[in-house]
């Protein structure tokens, strides 16, 4: 009922008459790029670098203005206020969010209906194409005919590339990644016209995640391709000696050189690796990093020794004991080891802070079944035991399987359609069959496995 509510309110609000209004004059601000573009192709007035740094301002405040009123947290009443009424309204939603579009003619503002607060606009117009290149290009322009230009012409950039972030944030919102990723890019360049100017590496930063993760959801040439401009952007930034304050750019790093593999092979792997590294030095206490390293130690052949990573795990671990993701990449590397006991072990501590979690309790007993067939793999290769030895020390073993059954038996009650969890308990079932009770349990997961 609250929801309907202030809906209502924020409906409401767009009746209200609109105070100041401020609509985009299209013809007008042509009119003043127009004028800008005339005068930088006067010979005599695009000699001066001031006609440069007036192009450039013009066509930075062209980019801003069918936006300059927005902000996410902005009320609706005063967007109202500043520009206008919208041409229409319709409910929509904003990555999952319900949301009212105010449908204005240059872009469609999103506003929460529950608050009244804008939470993302798209643009649809813009004044003119390449507009922010265009100033770009005409303040770098100014600075290299006159340095004495600077101050104007880092003020200037300045705005712009705020303008350009704050693009890039709503782009992003509307999930179009590659977009926000290249307006990052420019908010990245319009800073560095001038050297006065202080950089701002998150801009490389955001534009180098968002197109890592965009890299994720393709396939083939499309996915190298953007991993391949993931990997040049955040290069970039590492070169200058940039890293975001939880040290993840080596992370993302990794996952470009990684989506290469398929025409990059070993040397993709190797820099990858080295990534990792060079992260993990700087940032040892970035867990997700060291989560990089166990996931390409023991997926990959011939990258490196798993034992590499034991010493880094337990000194995370006693930072941060509970951390689950820890815990199952300890698993994970002692099972690349051979190393059972403690991989089990990892994966009960994974159960012990996740209970009623599929996974680790699924992983408890598979590794138990993956100890004792280690156990009778050996025993088999054994030629000098004599028969009686052989079936006392298979009797032995047998005991190590039954260790598994409860552990299998939790993740079956989590998630009772697994046909894996069913498949190992009717054969563990059957194998254990002459001790107590567990022709029963035989019986009940035959049928099930019959059943898939």
């Amino acid at each position: 009922m609250k929801k309907v509510l202030f809906l209502a309110a924020a409906m409401f609000a767009l009746t209200l008459p609109a105070a100041n209004a401020q609509k985009v004059n299209t013809a007008k601000e042509l009119a003043k790029l127009e004028k800008a573009d005339a005068a930088s192709m006067d010979a005599k007035k695009g000699a001066s670098a001031s006609t440069w740094v007036a192009r450039g301002k013009a066509y930075a405040d062209a980019y801003a203005l069918p936006t300059k009123e927005l902000g996410q947290g902005v009320p609706v009443q005063v967007l109202q206020m500043n520009v206008g009424q919208p041409a229409g309204m319709v409910e929509s939603s904003l990555q999952g969010q319900p949301a009212v579009v105010l449908q204005y003619e240059y872009v469609d503002v999103y506003v929460d209906p529950a608050s009244g607060f804008i939470i993302g606009w798209d643009q649809k117009l813009a004044v003119k194409e390449n507009i922010a290149e265009t100033a770009i290009a005409s303040l770098a322009k100014a600075y290299e005919m006159d340095k004495k230009q600077e101050s104007k012409i880092a003020a200037i950039a300045l705005n712009l590339s705020n303008s350009l972030a704050e693009q890039g944030n709503a782009l992003n919102g509307m999930g179009r990644m590659v977009e926000a990723a290249q307006t990052f890019m420019l908010a990245f360049e319009a800073l560095n016209i001038v050297p006065s100017t202080t950089i701002n590496y998150d801009y490389l930063y955001n534009a180098g995640m968002l197109m890592t993760m965009h890299a994720a959801s393709l396939e083939g040439d499309e996915a190298i391709a953007a991993f391949q401009a993931g990997e040049q952007i955040f290069n970039t930034a590492i070169a200058s000696g940039y890293a975001d304050a939880q040290g993840n750019i080596f992370y993302y790093l990794f996952h470009c050189y990684y989506g290469q593999k398929a025409v990059a092979g070993a040397d993709a792997l190797a820099k990858g690796k080295e990534a990792l590294l060079a992260g993990i030095q700087k940032f040892p206490k970035n867990n997700t990093i060291l989560d990089g390293l166990m996931q390409l130690y023991t997926a990959e052949e011939g990258v490196g020794d798993p034992a590499e990573l034991v010493s880094m795990i337990e000194t995370s671990l006693k930072e941060d004991p509970t951390n689950y993701d820890l815990w199952f990449g300890r698993g994970r590397v002692f099972n690349a080891l051979k190393n059972y006991d403690e991989c089990v072990k990892s994966f009960e501590k994974c159960v012990e802070l996740r209970p009623t979690d599929f996974e680790p309790n699924f992983y408890v007993g598979y590794f138990i079944v993956e100890k004792a067939n280690s156990l009778i793999e050996a025993l088999n290769a054994n030629s000098n035991i004599s028969y009686e030895e052989y079936e006392a020390e298979n009797a032995k073993v047998n005991l190590v399987y039954a260790e598994a059954i409860p552990w299998l038996e939790k993740a079956y009650e989590i998630n009772p359609t697994d046909a894996n969890t069913i498949s190992y308990l009717n054969q563990l079932c059957f194998r254990l069959r002459d001790l107590d009770g567990m022709m029963d349990k035989y019986n009940k997961y035959h049928e099930l496995y019959l059943n898939l």
